[in-house]
């Protein structure tokens, strides 16, 4: 080894370490966006949209009923609150049924279904029977409580089409009949017809569509074929468009379409015109809440069937993007629900719950928008009216329940339940252990037959 001048050895100099180079920065946009997907992927995630979802857009719809109905009840020599303490009673009532119908067992579920279509119907019927029915706006489709509650049975004809439909298919699937189709459409169809019948002896056309779309939602659910489901389709629009020509009441609701001033032609449009100069004057933020111009009597049922209008009036832009979006959220988690599970009776009645809480959104929402003709429907759990608010609510418990009924989301809820009591395993006190379970099961227990 070679010395240096001084005799001493030679320093030897560290290796310079080779650089490292930086991690490649991470897009923002692209993480955000793998982040919400993990989330949405969680076994909980379409529970609590479904759960604070529903109960937003009841808080909501309670705060503008109030708002909306305000002028109306003094117009009617009434309290300013009448309206908005009968749809907060109606709210209390229907979070019961809501908490009851999501704590219920499916085979529960299937075993009210033909107690509630027997009781829609003989409701239904009830309704046309004088000096029982009473007629409100033309429409005779209510029957009177006493005092000033009213009750209207063609709303529970809805809940009572998807449980008693779904169930149906359920057991029809079960045994394999849906490859014929007369099993799919009898006696699917023609129950559905003999509701669609009762409803518009009393002229509501506006329910009529609505349950036409949830009898489209289950044969679409249960596989029917492509010129199957354009037959029944065909045959419905045909039957709609005779309805509507024999009416001048629905005629003049169609002429409405894109209508700009009050009396432009030979009908009047005043509600359609005004619901648009309502959403037209709110702005990006609105005017505030409870300063709204056309509730002082320009706008026909603003607490009601244009109860978005007034929305978009007080909130703006902001308040009805809102709305929208809770919406939208609400139908994708009920999407949700039905995809993932291996139960027919979950899948068929999951889809058709969010078929009707989405089509009457539409209907209502496009109405008020000008897109669609007025059909009298109100916006789910939104605008004020008990006899809707009640069987939706049971409804979007019937979502609850199928979203807890998912085995990966009832371990995650078992796992979050508060560990007050612990079990005592030989003599120790150690807490129960469970094992994640992240997919779906490959084979979910039925719900079985009554």
């Amino acid at each position: 080894m070679s010395s240096s001048r001084t005799g001493r050895p030679p320093v030897r100099r560290a290796a310079r370490r080779p650089a490292v180079p930086r991690p490649p920065r991470e897009n923002p946009l692209r993480t955000a966006v793998t982040r919400a997907r993990r989330a949405w992927d969680r076994p909980l995630t379409a529970y609590y949209v479904v759960l604070g979802g529903s109960l937003l857009i009841t808080v909501l719809g309670l705060v503008m009923v109030y708002s909306a109905s305000q002028i109306t009840a003094l117009q009617m020599s009434l309290p300013g609150s009448y309206f908005f303490r009968k749809q907060l009673l109606a709210a209390a009532i229907g979070a019961v049924l809501l908490l009851a119908a999501s704590r219920m067992p499916v085979k529960l579920h299937r075993a009210l279904a033909y107690p509630i279509l027997a009781g829609a119907v003989f409701l239904m019927a009830l309704v046309q029977v004088p000096g029982i029915g009473v007629a409100v706006n033309g429409n005779q489709n209510w029957l009177a409580l006493g005092g000033t509650f009213q009750l209207q049975p063609s709303e529970f004809g809805k809940l009572a089409l998807v449980l008693w439909g779904a169930d149906l298919l359920a057991r029809k699937q079960d045994k394999r009949l849906l490859t014929q189709w007369k099993h799919m459409l009898v006696p699917l169809v023609p129950a559905a017809f003999m509701l669609l019948g009762l409803i518009m002896l009393g002229g509501d056309m506006g329910t009529a569509i609505i349950l036409t779309a949830i009898l489209f939602g289950l044969l679409w659910l249960a596989g029917a074929p492509t010129r199957l489901f354009a037959g029944v389709l065909a045959v419905a629009a045909l039957l709609g468009a005779i309805l509507i020509r024999t009416s001048e009441n629905r005629m003049a609701r169609l002429a409405c379409l894109g209508a700009t001033e009050p009396q432009t032609g030979p009908v009047d449009c005043w509600q359609a015109v005004h619901g648009i100069y309502a959403l037209a004057s709110g702005g990006i933020f609105g005017s505030g809440l409870g300063a709204s111009l056309e509730k002082w009597g320009e706008l026909p049922e603003a607490h009601t069937d244009f109860i978005f209008a007034v929305t978009g009036e007080e909130l703006g832009l902001a308040g009805t993007l809102s709305v929208l979006a809770l919406f939208a959220a609400l139908g994708y988690a009920g999407i949700r629900v039905a995809g993932r599970t291996e139960d027919p009776f979950v899948r068929f009645a999951a889809g058709g719950v969010t078929t009707w809480i989405t089509a009457q959104a539409v209907i209502n929402i496009g109405a008020v928008l000008g897109l669609l003709p007025i059909a009298g429907v109100p916006l789910p759990l939104f605008s004020y009216g008990g006899s809707a608010l009640l069987p939706t609510m049971f409804a979007i418990g019937l979502l609850i329940a199928f979203a807890r009924e998912d085995p990966a989301a009832r371990m995650a809820l078992a796992m979050r339940q508060p560990r007050f009591g612990k079990k005592r395993i030989r003599g120790s006190q150690r807490p129960r252990r469970w094992n994640t379970m992240r997919r779906r099961a490959p084979g979910a227990r039925s719900s079985g037959e009554r």
